[in-house]
């Protein structure tokens, strides 16, 4: 990854965090690159999260607890998110006996891709957003760490995957069950057969999302959000607090969203804020 010694394995390592922290995956093993994919001065990674909703806060102490990382920027469309991730930077500097050093805040991500003061980013947003941003984020030359779902459809997929190819990225994929090491281990008794012989595998992947109708009712927009850059590429929708509800900073507290369209149309069960 650079020419240092904060290698492509460690950054990857830290970015296959499972989003309950449990821990890395083992033994990594990446090919040493000719060409790095993006220089690290003083050994160190500098990372921009974009989206710092619930989900990044559990990322965002877990990249905090690696040496060498450093977090520089984040970019949300809810202010008060915004803030509560400054903070939370500082409590985690501050408990480590480092100097605070403010993050950059943005609300369009695109001015974070822009920053060359971000080496990779922590992309944890609505699904419907995912592909677009981490498609960004490697014409931008940053390396990814990009929460799951990769894409929301197939085709989004495979333009991503040229995106990545094209730019020299390395990007990584957080699933908790391909990165935990209780499943990473599950797997390696399954294919050394000390499980006896599988006959037959069982998968569940979830409803079809497209036929439930959007009837949420409409509600009062909360101040400090930019709902139309939280809808993007999705039709216009009037506001609903379980898209993405209010938080409060003293005392903290929050609520899970819904986080996407998609979510929304399903089965209104998944929080994600």
């Amino acid at each position: 990854m650079s020419n240092s010694s904060f290698s492509r394995r460690k950054f990857l390592g830290a970015g296959l965090l499972t989003t309950a922290g449990l821990g890395l995956i083992p033994n990594l093993g990446f090919a040493a690159s000719a060409n790095p994919l993006f220089n690290v001065a003083n050994e160190r990674v500098r990372l921009g999260f974009i989206g710092v909703g619930r989900q990044a806060m559990g990322l965002l102490n877990n990249f905090m607890r690696i040496p060498g990382v450093e977090v520089v920027a984040g970019a949300d469309v809810y202010a008060i998110k915004r803030e509560r991730f400054a903070l939370r930077v500082q409590k985690n500097m501050t408990e480590a006996g480092k100097a605070y050093v403010a993050p950059k805040l943005y609300e369009d991500y695109r001015e974070l891709l822009s920053n060359p003061e971000v080496d990779a980013v922590v992309i944890a947003t609505p699904d419907h957003w995912h592909a677009i941003m981490a498609i960004d984020a490697c014409k931008a030359k940053k390396d990814i760490y990009l929460e799951k779902p990769l894409t929301f459809t197939i085709k989004e997929g495979q333009e991503l995957v040229k995106a990545v190819r094209a730019n020299g990225i390395v990007l990584a994929v957080g699933s908790m069950q391909r990165a935990a090491v209780n499943f990473q281990t599950a797997a390696m008794h399954v294919q050394k057969g000390r499980l006896g012989k599988i006959s037959q595998v069982l998968v569940h992947v979830g409803d079809n999302p497209h036929p439930k109708p959007y009837d949420l009712p409409e509600e009062v927009l909360p101040a400090g959000l930019n709902w139309e850059k939280w809808l993007g590429p999705i039709p216009k929708l009037h506001f609903n607090d379980l898209l993405n509800p209010g938080i409060s900073l003293n005392p903290e507290k929050k609520r899970g969203s819904l986080g996407s369209l998609a979510l929304v149309q399903r089965n209104r069960r998944r929080l994600d804020d």
